[in-house]
């Protein structure tokens, strides 16, 4: 099986390591993003893929407008591949493209569609906080995410997942599905995805990171998670990142740890009739502060201040005498 992968980030990486790692399949060639500008000396930096294919010497394609790019487009038809295999490449590829290998374009995507079509599947599932996601390899054709479904992999979302723990699970199960689904392909029925089920996942917003105190604690925790390690709110007058919190609340008390349940009367008993949303309410020993939201208290498990590491809420207690009654945001 004559193969072109395409794909960028980390998450790709485990499917073009399994690619190069079955002998039955020939990897011919890599397409990648464009080199981009990173770190404060603004030096161009490789994709981790394009990495990944410098290590095994593999030809390197990098367009910036792939389907306005026509020497890579007939560079492509001249390997002459079987299949083009496409994991998180980041640009739309035409109909043009989509026809050239034989067997055509399969993709790997973090859900299970119909529901989260487009760039962040995986962030957006932990925002909206589902419990049940997956894999799909789907035919791709000139949609975004629109073509027929091959093979599923589901898997269970914990309250205590992030956007970095999930996909790395996800991109493991996604090579594995991705091979299953090459040696199966010859048996596989397609099945048509139902549109009018769709979800989207666009693109996440630099807007989107700060934090809305005024939201409930668990749509809060929901985003933090599932924007890791971006969510940031302000604290004495300076950005603070917030890592990793508990919503502390009866409806989830069994997904929470036993130190965290043991706080739930205590926070019952709190009047936070004067106190205001992104209010610290509750200095939580050994646990971190205790903060107020729009419904219900949130617990800062793990910051990050400017300039610092990550550090637990109670070292930032501890390193900055955090007190009750001061407001974040």
């Amino acid at each position: 099986m004559r193969i072109v992968f395409f794909g960028t980030p980390q998450f790709a990486i485990p499917t073009l390591e399994k690619l190069l790692a079955e002998p039955q399949f020939q990897v011919l060639g890599v397409v990648t993003q464009p080199d981009k500008s990173r770190g404060r000396g603004n030096k161009l930096s490789p994709s981790p893929i394009k990495e990944l294919a410098v290590a095994h010497h593999l030809p390197i394609w990098q367009p910036a407008r792939i389907k306005k790019d026509p020497e890579t487009i007939e560079a492509l038809r001249q390997v002459g591949a079987d299949l083009f295999v496409v994991v998180a490449y980041g640009q739309i590829l035409s109909q043009e493209i989509l026809d050239l290998p034989k067997l055509g374009c399969i993709n790997v995507h973090g859900s299970l569609l119909p529901a989260y079509r487009g760039a962040a599947p995986i962030q957006r599932c932990l925002t909206d906080g589902v419990r049940v996601t997956g894999i799909t390899t789907m035919l791709m054709d000139a949609g975004m995410d629109t073509g027929a479904m091959l093979l599923k992999y589901e898997t269970p979302v914990s309250l205590w997942d992030n956007a970095d723990r999930l996909a790395a699970k996800l991109a493991i199960e996604g090579a594995n599905l991705l091979v299953e689904t090459i040696y199966t392909l010859d048996r596989i029925v397609p099945t048509p995805q139902e549109h009018a089920a769709a979800t989207a996942a666009p693109p996440i917003q630099k807007s989107e990171y700060t934090i809305d105190w005024t939201r409930a604690h668990l749509e809060i925790h929901n985003r933090v998670r599932g924007f890791y390690p971006n969510c940031v709110t302000s604290f004495r007058e300076q950005p603070l990142k917030i890592l990793a919190t508990v919503p502390l609340g009866i409806d989830f008390q069994a997904d929470l740890p036993l130190e965290m349940q043991k706080l739930l009367p205590e926070i019952e008993t709190l009047d936070l009739s004067n106190s205001g949303s992104g209010t610290v309410v509750k200095i939580a020993k050994g646990l971190g502060p205790i903060v107020q939201t729009g419904s219900g208290c949130l617990l800062l498990q793990e910051v990050q201040p400017p300039g610092k590491r990550p550090q637990s809420g109670t070292d930032l207690v501890n390193g900055t005498r955090l007190a009750i009654g001061e407001i974040l945001g």
